[in-house]
């Protein structure tokens, strides 16, 4: 089945070493994306980047590094977006949220009417 719709995409970026609660800040936004039913979450981990403390984070190829850029792309439904701000506006202490309208177009096994997320 192919569904087409409107969406939002948010893209949350900030430092490996990020924690949130004593966990790593990435699983604990993939945790409360989980809580809130969201329709899915993905973490990148990036090679280099810098963001508002122009500390350039990098992950090494010969060490084992901490300090790599990650982002975290979540896409769903404008609802289910704006139930997850207000835990990031807590959960983020330094970062960047890059939001954005987006047409999603989904491929999938099942009927639409049996899938009632992203």
């Amino acid at each position: 089945m192919k569904d087409r719709f409107q969406a939002r995409m948010l893209r949350i970026h900030f430092g490996e070493g990020d924690k949130w609660q004593g966990k790593p800040l990435h699983e604990a936004i993939v945790s409360k994306c989980m809580e809130l039913g969201m329709a899915g979450a993905t973490v990148y981990r990036g090679i280099e980047g810098y963001g508002a403390s122009t500390r350039i984070h990098h992950s090494s190829h010969w060490t084992f590094s901490k300090d790599a850029p990650i982002m975290l792309t979540i896409i769903d439904r404008e609802e289910q977006i704006e139930k997850l701000i207000p835990h990031l506006d807590i959960m983020v202490e330094e970062g960047l949220i890059a939001m954005s309208r987006v047409e999603v177009i989904r491929y999938s096994r099942t009927s639409t009417n049996e899938s009632a997320k992203v």
